[in-house]
């Protein structure tokens, strides 16, 4: 499609690859599969409050990155070359911001930032660029994203060339600057703000690209899961910790993937502020749902590394933490494209914090046992709603 006298990289409109998800995109979300296990193995070897601190810093810039491209992929094409070409360099740059994380509060700082800016400023120059006489709106709102991301990009540079809390505190103040940017409508003066009706976007592409990248986070839990099972010694305390922490994570995907992504999917589609809902629910709301699965990593390892050890606060912190996390998302993210938050979730929360009571009398591998049988029951629940929907209601995306 030639438009404004040159070929246009964006998506063709009402076609059959409008919200496709590209091998391409794939392929860069491989990347991230090497960032999730770095930000989980970082955060279970730091597992104090500065250490918490220090990863949320670093989950909310992964996901931020990551997402962002995910928005951009939405318009532009990736099976265009210049585009894919950008999607490739991306990789590259998120290589060396992922293999920063381990010593991104150390010597690497300065790797991690320079990456992180580079993507975020860089692929946000190339949209502009992209959609220059192509979508006169879309390319304003670029000018103002990019705009948002200089202004941030200062601080993470600035944070990453101080030390200790200044380097905290500056990155915080990139995150928060960042983060309330979609909320203020990328509002810059003289280029004014955006608008909900300005984000014309694909709700099946989003929601597809958003359940992929769910899929890696919990792919890495089953890979950790397998690569300690591995290494350790068998018993049958070891193969009861293998299947609890193997069912945990069914537990999660079945929460999840049982009616959420599918559903916002089509309630997107037909909402007349699209842009304005994915920005909720997918932009913001998948946020606790990905933290709470690098937690349950964490809580995992725990479970293989001192499962007769005393549960303590600090284990629960993991081994519950994670689980309640990840249905606060869960919660937000169905209540968001549904209307109604699930009663099962808020059950499970319940429970959990129940779990709390145990400490003084369970060790670590009986208190994910625990933990597994709430989140199992919230999933049997989940199956067991859905099988109550009629047919007419299914096919309607309702619930």
């Amino acid at each position: 499609m030639v438009l404004g006298g040159r070929v246009s990289w964006l998506r063709a409109k009402g076609g059959k690859n409008e919200s496709k998800v590209s091998f391409v995109e794939l392929f860069f979300d491989l990347v991230f599969v090497f960032s999730i296990s770095q930000l989980a193995h970082s955060l279970a070897e730091h597992f104090t409050p500065l250490g918490a601190l220090e990863s949320v810093i670093l989950i909310f810039a992964v996901w931020w990155v990551w997402v962002f491209t995910a928005w951009v992929t939405n318009w532009l094409d990736p099976d265009r070359m210049p585009v894919r070409i950008m999607l490739f360099v991306l990789m590259f740059a998120g290589l060396i911001l992922s293999s920063a994380i381990p010593d991104a509060f150390g010597e690497k700082a300065i790797f991690f930032a320079g990456a992180y800016v580079f993507m975020q400023v860089g692929r946000s120059l190339f949209t502009v660029y992209a959609l220059r006489d192509v979508s006169p709106a879309n390319h304003r709102n670029f000018l103002r994203i990019t705009s948002w991301l200089v202004l941030s990009g200062v601080f993470w540079i600035v944070g990453a060339l101080m030390e200790g809390e200044m380097r905290v505190g500056l990155w915080l103040a990139a995150l928060v600057i960042e983060y309330s940017a979609p909320a203020l409508g990328f509002r810059v003066p003289g280029l004014g703000k955006s608008t909900a009706a300005d984000w014309d976007v694909s709700g099946a592409h989003i929601a597809e690209r958003c359940a992929l990248f769910i899929i890696i986070c919990l792919g890495e839990a089953v890979l950790q899961a397998g690569k300690t099972f591995a290494e350790q010694p068998v018993s049958p305390l070891i193969v009861a910790v293998f299947i609890t922490a193997f069912a945990g994570t069914v537990a999660l995907w079945w929460i999840y993937f049982q009616f959420g992504h599918e559903r916002a999917a089509h309630r997107i589609e037909h909402d007349d502020t699209p842009g304005s809902l994915a920005r909720q629910a997918f932009t913001y709301a998948h946020i606790p749902i990905l933290a709470g699965i690098i937690l349950s990593v964490v809580g995992d390892e725990f479970l293989f590394a001192h499962p007769h050890d005393q549960a303590d606060m600090h284990t629960a912190a993991a081994i519950l933490g994670g689980p309640a996390v990840f249905l606060i998302g869960n919660l937000w993210f169905k209540g968001v494209t549904t209307g109604r938050p699930p009663l099962s979730h808020l059950v499970g929360l319940v429970g959990l914090g129940l779990l709390l009571f145990t400490l003084p009398e369970v060790v670590v591998y009986q208190l994910g046992i625990l933990a597994t049988a709430v989140l199992v029951v919230v999933a049997i629940w989940e199956f067991a709603s859905l099988t109550r929907v009629v047919p007419s209601a299914r096919s309607t995306g309702d619930h």
